[in-house]
This record gives C-alpha cells, structure tokens and sequence, in this order.
C-alpha cells in the first residue's frame, strides 16, 4: 500500500467511527451535526475542491462534480446521514480499485538489471573504466569474465561464453569466437575478449530495449473509467431535471415552492451515483480477490476487463511454453551402444557446469569413476578435450560443436534432423556419435492450449530467440497456429505490431513471456502476462497480469474470471441505472417520497454490492 492509500485507509477509519457515533445521536442537536461534518470531511473533504479545479479547467461534468452535488442536495433537505453515508462508501471503492491497480506497479526501467554501469576501453594498451557513453565507433573495449557487454561489436582477440538470457530470453550461452558478433546487454561467462565497437550506446541493442520498454508502455491504450464517461452525460441531464423540476412548476404553474422543491431534492438524492461507484468497483475488486486467490496477480481492472475478450495469445518459448530446463533427448551412436556413448561424454564432461554438460550427466544417471578421468582441456568455444582411461582402454575423447570436430579433421556422420543442440564425440580421429539435448515442454501446456482454444482464443502464436527450426519443431508438437523464430526484442514488438493489426475488431491481444527480454513485448501488448514464479524481476513489472506458478494453465482460470466479473458488472449497471430512471420519474411526478428515493439510492447499493461479492467466489474447473 502506497503512502498515498494509507493516509485515505486513516481518513476513512475515522470517517467510519464518527459516522457511527452520530447514528448514535437521537436528537438534530449541535453535537449530531458536528459529528456528520467531522465524518463528511474526514471522507471526502477532497472530493468537492477536485470538482472546483475540474470546473476551472473546463471539466465540469466527472464524478466528483456528481458527488459533490448529490450530497450537497442530501444535506439540504436534511439527510445528513445519507451524504455522509454515501461519500464514506465512494470513498472506500475508489481505495479499492486504487489499491488493486497500483500494487506492485513500480518503474519498468528501474528493474531492466541490463543497462551496463561502464566499459573497459583501451587507449595505447592500457585499460580504462569510462561510461559507455564515452566509446566511441572503432573504440576497442575489453570484456571480462563476470562483466555485461557494454556495447555491440565483433571480437577481435579471444573466446568466450555468452549468457544472451536478457536479450534472447535462451538459456543456452552461446560460444564466441574472433569476428563474432556480440550484442550489448549480455554477459560474458568466461575468457577475456576483446571487442571492438560498432555501434555507439544510443544506437546499441541494450539502449533500444530500455526505449522499447518506456515507449511501448505510454502506448497501450488507457480505456476511459466507465463512471467518468458516464457522468459527462447523466450529471449534466439529472442536475438541469432537478433544477427545472424547482424552478418551472412553482414559476410557470403557480405550485408551491416547498413542495417542488421537496420533489427536486428527493431527486438529486435517487440521482446520486452510489450504487454505480461502489458495485462496478467493488466488481472488478472481487474479481481480482478470486484471481489472486488462484495465484493471478492483476494489475487493474482494466486488464482484468481486456482478459473477458481475448482474440490471440502469443507465446515467448522458454521459460513460459517450454520449462528452460534441459536434458538429453536422443542418443545417436555410431560406434557402440548409447550408454557407452553418454559413459563417455559424462566422463569428459565431469568438470564442467555448463547447461550441456550438466544434462548429459544427468542423463547418464550413475556415478562418474574420477579415476578414469586424466587431464582434461576446455577449448573456449568448441568444448573439451580429455583423456580418459577405461580399464585397458585409453581414449582421446573430443566433446563439443561441429565446429569442434571440423578443427580436429572429423568427419559428422548420420546425422539427420536435429531439434535441439547437438553434442558430437569423438576419440582420436573416430567419430563415435552425437547427443542432442532440448529443452522440455511444460507439463500443462498442452492442457492450457486445449482450454484456450475452448475459450474461444481464435489464434495461439509463439515468438522465440531459439532457433527457427526448434521453435517450429515445438509449435507443430503443441499445434499452434503460428510460429516466428530467431527474434531479438525489437523484432518480437515488431512481429507483434503486425499480429496487432490481424485481431478482431474489439478484441485483444495477449501476451505470455519470463524474461527480461519480454519487457517491451509484455508492455506493447493489451494484455501483458507475465510467468512470476520463475520470471525476471523487469518482466513482471512489465506485466499486466503475472501468473505467481509456473502454470500457464491459469490462463484458462484467468478468461473465466475476468468474464464473471464482466457478467456482474454489466448486471450492476443494468440494475442500478434501471431502477434509478424509474424511482427519478417516480419521484419528479411526485408519487415517491423521500424513502423511496433513499431505497433508489441506498438499496439499490447494498443489491449491487451483494451482487458484486459474488466475483469472489470462483472455482476452477480444472
């Protein structure tokens, strides 16, 4: 809760204890109006001078203005109780629905952990700290291990591993060599490169991915709050009904004053917007109560009202479709069996942390003999080379990339389509096979797919870094409509833009990602949803909608909320703007008294109140 919300929670809490104290009080005395006005000002003493500033700057007609009106006309024919009853209950909706909305909403590029703080430039031999500001095209930069890749540019001298997360959202580093190209925003594993810039910081990858965030975000669309846009016409009509219904009769037909004036108060009072400003809150409020319930963070009720009519939801891979988490998927011996084929490469790879290696022991499942293993060599951005012993047997075992094997004169063999990375082994000059490793679908995303597709979901789409050829081979596995392959950042906004411009008129777009590098996509879209559980902290400040497990399942629980809540809202509108024109006829043809007006007013809250609790109470079918 902000400062902000805390100081409101405090003023109406004493709001709340002195409106109690004057329902206490039988008689009109001084102390019954002291405690009303005390009450009436501690809720919404702001409520009147926000009107006064609206009317000098041209917006006369909003819910303040409406507020401000119908309470003043309560308090003029007496019902003190009821205006201060009313702004305490507006009051406390909008805390509701400001407190749903701002939660956990902070600065996106705040939390974009990407942004490098200096660059190792080199001048006459001799490194020096300076902002990457400062680098100039041409410059030469050194990199360490550790360090964030300040600035694009091609290697020049020395290997290395990538981690490339922030940019392609991949887990697997990536292995560069002299004149690779590297981009800013990603962080060097191992071996010291340098690098000579081609691209100053303003024109680098990492700068275009903080813009990309800060301009997507002031471009999605802030749908207009339904009461505001409502009261610019209701307002207007109701307060010129009640001054005319005061005014005309007693003018025009000779009626008495008291009694035309009496009609008219009465109705401002049924006219008073409470049913509306608290129910349609207090909807969206229990509707986002249940998401949370179900471990869907929402972020306002405008997303969860975008979440009732979704067109097309897109994918990142992994991380969201996929878990990010790699193992060992084939097995393609050329020479001998596939377990003394992974006995090998996990003895190799034994002193390894790498993704890779870590997966093939894994795979290979039994404990590594340390004694087998001799010396052993990491070749920077090819693999390993170690000899082992095996009983009598001695090997020249070589593990690693094609590259790798093209080095040492080897010959690939048999190998057929690949849909994952590829892992070749040899000994000696004898090619002996190769291991693939993927990474692995979600266990509900098949499930999730099936029950958006029910929902009504009219196109799924997955935008990857990964490879095109992986990403197509896990699109057809899980039957999306769409699949676009080896996206930086910028080119994800941009494929998004397009699928933008193909939705149904009226409807939205969704999407779905984890990482740093979904930050500008999660932004530009109309719903961005993030996976919070294993998220980066930047994607879910992004988010519209960020689903606290790793379930992309609960965007099926998400839609049926969302649509629940929009059902009860409409119902709420439909109910309390019904009985209202009909208790204002009423009461303008003087055949309701002022008790039929506080029922317009007041009953009609506490139905469309109940009626909103029920947003609350969701279970999920699945």
């Amino acid at each position: 809760m902000t400062k902000k919300q805390k100081q409101m929670a405090i003023r109406l809490v004493v709001s709340a204890l002195f409106f109690a104290a004057g329902m206490l009080v039988e008689e009109k005395t001084a102390w019954y109006w002291m405690l009303f006005l005390i009450s009436y000002l501690a809720a919404g003493y702001d409520i009147p001078l926000r009107a006064l500033r609206n009317i000098r700057n041209g917006q006369i007609f909003d819910e303040n203005f409406l507020m401000s009106v119908a309470t003043f006309g309560a308090i003029g024919i007496g019902a003190l109780e009821e205006a201060v009853g009313v702004m305490l209950f507006y009051q406390v909706g909008e805390l509701f629905n400001d407190y749903a909305v701002n939660k956990s909403r902070k600065s996106i590029t705040q939390l974009m952990d990407i942004n490098p703080e200096y660059a190792n430039l080199l001048k006459d031999g001799k490194e020096e700290k300076v902002d990457p500001y400062e680098v100039s095209v041409g410059d030469r930069i050194v990199i360490k291990p550790g360090e964030k890749v300040p600035l694009d540019g091609i290697v020049v001298k020395g290997t290395g591993g990538l981690d490339t997360k922030a940019l392609t959202g991949e887990s697997m580093p990536v292995e560069v060599k002299e004149n690779d190209a590297i981009l800013s925003g990603s962080i060097n594993l191992n071996g010291v490169l340098e690098v000579e810039v081609t691209k100053l910081f303003d024109d680098s990858t990492v700068a275009k991915i903080l813009e990309l965030v800060e301009n997507a975000s002031f471009r999605k669309a802030k749908a207009e709050n339904f009461i505001t846009r409502f009261a610019k016409i209701y307002t207007p009509v109701v307060v010129s009904l009640a001054l005319i219904l005061a005014v005309v009769p007693p003018l025009v037909f000779g009626g008495e004053w008291g009694t035309w004036i009496y009609r008219a108060c009465s109705f401002l009072v049924v006219s008073c917007p409470c049913a509306l400003v608290i129910s349609v809150p207090l909807s969206f409020f229990g509707g986002l109560g249940a998401a949370s319930r179900h471990g869907i963070l929402m972020k306002g009720s405008n997303y969860l009202e975008a979440m009732a009519s979704l067109d097309t939801v897109v994918f990142d891979k992994t991380g969201t479709l996929t878990t990010g988490k790699f193992r060992v998927t084939d097995v393609d011996p050329v020479e001998g069996t596939k377990e003394e084929l992974l006995k090998l490469a996990a003895h190799g790879e034994f002193h390894s942390n790498h993704p890779i290696a870590l997966s093939v022991k894994e795979a290979y499942g039994k404990p590594v003999e340390e004694s087998f293993i001799g010396s052993v060599e990491e070749i920077a951005g090819y693999g390993v080379r170690a000899e082992l012993k095996d009983g009598e047997r001695e090997h020249e075992l070589y593990i690693g990339n094609a590259r790798l094997m093209e080095q040492q004169g080897i010959t690939i063999t048999d190998q057929g389509p690949v849909t994952g990375t590829s892992l070749y082994v040899a000994d000696g000059g004898r090619y002996l096979g190769s291991i693939t490793i993927s990474d692995t679908i979600r266990e509900d995303v098949p499930m999730a797919l099936k029950g958006l597709k029910a929902a009504g979901v009219r196109k799924l789409v997955m935008l990857t870094g990964d490879k095109p050829e992986v990403g197509q081979a896990v699109g057809e596995k899980l039957g999306l409509d769409e699949v676009h392959g080896g996206l930086l950042p910028g080119d994800k906004v941009g494929k998004l833009e397009e699928l933008l411009s193909k939705k149904q008129e009226g409807m939205n777009l969704a999407f779905v990602g984890d990482g740093i590098n979904d930050a500008p996509v999660l932004a530009r879209a109309d719903v961005g949803i993030a996976m919070g559980g294993i998220g980066s902290d930047a994607a879910v400040e992004a988010a519209d909608v960020v689903i606290m497990t790793d379930e992309p399942s609960k965007l099926i629980d998400a839609i049926a909320i969302a649509r629940k809540t929009a059902r009860i809202v409409k119902q709420n509108i439909i109910f309390a703007i019904g009985v209202k024109v009909l208790i204002l006829l009423l009461s303008a043809a003087g055949l309701a008294t002022m008790w039929a007006a506080v029922f317009g007013d007041v009953g009609v809250s506490v139905l469309a109140i109940l009626n909103a609790i029920r947003a609350l109470a969701y279970q999920s079918n699945k």
